[in-house]
């Protein structure tokens, strides 16, 4: 039998456990930030304001995964695989991500055309997505992640956080208008980038400027068009709810709806810090199926049985917190927590399959399960918006959530074991244990 103490000095258990350590104490340095200043920011704002820049910033959350290009995954698992190859890869990815962030660009001037957007509100949305030209340098956090050594790009992220806070208790201390806030979002992207550039170097690293490799660059969007399109899809039924309100409803039913989606998804960071920190030993254990498919069962019922407890904690308080947080205006945002906080059972699920399919090179199935989500959520969200309001919208939202991460994999015979693993999750969660 294992004991404690040998999987406490176990060299793979600490690297593993402090890397994981870094991403805990930078998100929650986030999540207090978002519970205190972006709250703050939201009562200062009130439910008109806030439903403006919620849309903005769904509305490009429609047109992101063209500037991710799919590539965040397959770049970490190819300098996993190829580290003497670090340069080559992550200039050629920096330069596709810079060409993906100018073709979003251009997709949204497109798709501005073709909405009932004031000129303020289209300039809200050319200020915020512009940064995106910036995010090519996430290609270092994916380097760092390759390495397990996210301690540095949380030290970034953290200094970032903590300027971007203070620059906002500021503006809501000086009144600032609306434009201001959207501009913090521009510089948030800048800031970040900077650190990162600064702590890549001070590694002793090279300059990855000079390289890019045709070849690379095509068999990596070869292997990462499916996630492009999967992104796409994602975005879709994640807040294609939003968009809809705002034309259905209006701009002040979005900021109802934006401040109990926020108060969800706060909690939405703790898979991505999870899967981000296993995400190289999984792959590490592949050679072993049966320590593979282990590890995938204690990983889905973490994912599981963590929102569950969140959900319930979340469903009981979220009258008093609504209340407590936001103020009189928003307390019809409660209904719509009760309701939307469940879906992240399924997120949680999904962030550990997603990254499940991306090692297999299931990408193809990755759009197939989102596309059908997006599909879905589109008629739902029209159907229960006009019947229940915003809370139809959550409803929406949460049946979706199911479609894309449990019910499709009835359909793929290719994907039953995995089904079979997620149902022993949801109905033992002693499984974690054995």
């Amino acid at each position: 039998m294992i004991t404690i103490d040998k999987i406490l000095n176990h060299s793979g258990f600490r690297r593993y456990f402090a890397n994981m350590s870094w991403l805990f104490v930078e998100n929650i340095l986030r999540i207090i930030a978002g519970l205190f200043v972006g709250i703050y920011v939201v009562r200062y704002l009130g439910p008109e304001k806030f439903g403006i820049l919620s849309y903005a910033l769904a509305f490009i959350g429609l047109f992101v995964a063209v500037s991710d290009l799919g590539l965040e995954s397959i770049t970490i698992r190819e300098l996993v695989n190829y580290p003497d190859r670090r340069d080559i890869y992550i200039g050629t990815v920096f330069w596709l991500k810079v060409f993906g962030a100018f073709i979003m660009l251009a997709l949204i001037g497109v798709a501005v055309q073709f909405t009932s957007n004031d000129s303020t509100t289209n300039l809200y949305i050319f200020i915020i997505s512009s940064g995106f030209i910036f995010q090519s340098f996430q290609v270092i956090d994916f380097y760092f992640q390759s390495k397990v050594l996210s301690k540095y790009v949380s030290i970034c992220k953290i200094i970032q956080l903590t300027i971007s806070s203070l620059i906002k208790l500021y503006l809501v201390f000086i009144k600032a208008d609306l434009l201001w806030f959207v501009i913090i979002i521009f510089i948030d992207c800048v800031l970040l980038a900077i650190s990162l550039l600064f702590a890549y170097w001070h590694q002793k690293n090279g300059i990855f400027f000079s390289h890019f490799n045709f070849r690379i660059a095509k068999e990596m969007l070869k292997d990462s068009w499916p996630l492009i399109f999967s992104g796409v899809t994602v975005m879709i039924y994640l807040r294609i709810d939003q968009i809809m309100i705002k034309e259905m409803l209006g701009k002040t039913e979005v900021g109802l709806y934006s401040a109990a989606v926020k108060l969800a998804e706060i909690w939405y960071i703790i898979p991505g810090i999870i899967t981000t920190s296993l995400f190289p030993s999984i792959i590490n254990s592949k050679k072993s199926k049966p320590l593979y498919y282990k590890r995938l069962q204690r990983l889905y019922t973490l994912m599981i049985w963590m929102a569950i407890g969140i959900a319930l904690l979340m469903t009981i308080f979220s009258d008093w917190l609504v209340s407590f947080l936001y103020g009189p205006a928003f307390v019809s945002a409660a209904g719509v927590l009760k309701i939307y906080i469940w879906g992240g059972v399924f997120v949680y699920l999904s962030a550990a399959f997603g990254k499940f399919l991306i090692n297999e090179n299931m990408t193809k199935k990755n759009f197939y399960r989102v596309l059908l989500g997006a599909i879905a959520n589109i008629p739902l969200n029209y159907f229960f918006i006009k019947k229940y309001g915003i809370c139809g919208s959550a409803i929406a939202s949460l049946i979706s959530l199911f479609l894309a991460n449990y019910f499709y994999d009835f359909f793929d015979k290719d994907l039953r074991h995995q089904l079979k693993l997620k149902t022993i999750a949801f109905i033992n969660p002693m499984s974690i244990l054995k």
